[in-house]
């Protein structure tokens, strides 16, 4: 029912043998700690500025640039050309591709992230798949796990599919934008090329090419 490459373009993620075995699109956040067990080969081919700290665990490619102040706990693999910036944490099991942008305040967990895709300030990647060009306005949380801690399903209408997860983020189409301050719960699928309106909240799957708008009621009154 949600097929890998109606969402993203694996020509864009040298990871691609992640999703070789994946019947659902999440099925891969399943094998992100395997694969990086048995294929990193820690290495430093990036630039670091001032101190920031790289864990023993991760490989940063040739031409990205890590900001003093940032924490690569790992295990990680970290792209070329990426912009690592003060107060990223990146935390265990995560895949950057290349020209990718992690801000100041931003965290990262359990995710693959494509090329291009940007995270520019106060947001978290938990247990979710950023594709090609994907941008999260300042703030935007994916939301991963359930109040109850209970098994997450993707809502389609009033079907519910079970993942198999009790900690599932969301997927994020290739160039879908999110806005700020945006909350995007649990088990959520964001098709390509959609614009989600800042402050919005959002569960379920949002199809390709669609817009979701937040409108607030603002009611300017005089003072007395």
């Amino acid at each position: 029912m949600f097929p890998v490459a109606d969402y993203l373009d694996l020509n864009q993620i040298e990871h691609r043998t992640l999703f070789d075995n994946s019947t659902q699109i999440w099925d891969a956040l399943k094998q992100i700690g395997s694969y990086l067990q048995f294929r990193l080969r820690p290495a430093m081919h990036g630039r670091l500025l001032g101190h920031p700290y790289v864990g023993p665990a991760v490989y940063v490619g040739e031409g990205t640039v890590i900001e003093n102040g940032a924490t690569l706990k790992g295990p990680a693999w970290i792209g070329n050309n990426c912009e690592i910036r003060s107060g990223c944490y990146v935390r265990e099991n995560v895949i950057i591709g290349d020209d990718v942008v992690m801000g100041n305040s931003c965290e990262f967990k359990n995710c693959i992230v494509f090329n291009a895709a940007q995270v520019p300030h106060f947001s978290y990647v938990g247990d979710s798949i950023l594709g090609h060009k994907a941008h999260l306005g300042a703030g935007v949380i994916l939301s991963n796990v359930k109040l109850d801690r209970t098994e997450i399903s993707v809502r389609v209408g009033a079907e519910l599919i079970p993942t198999g997860l009790r900690k599932f983020g969301a997927i994020i189409g290739d160039r879908t934008e999110i806005g700020c301050n945006a909350v995007i719960n649990p088990g959520s699928i964001l098709g390509r090329d959609s614009l989600v309106y800042p402050l919005s909240h959002f569960s379920g799957v949002l199809p390709s090419n669609t817009i979701l708008k937040n409108r607030q009621d603002l009611q300017p009154v005089a003072k007395r």
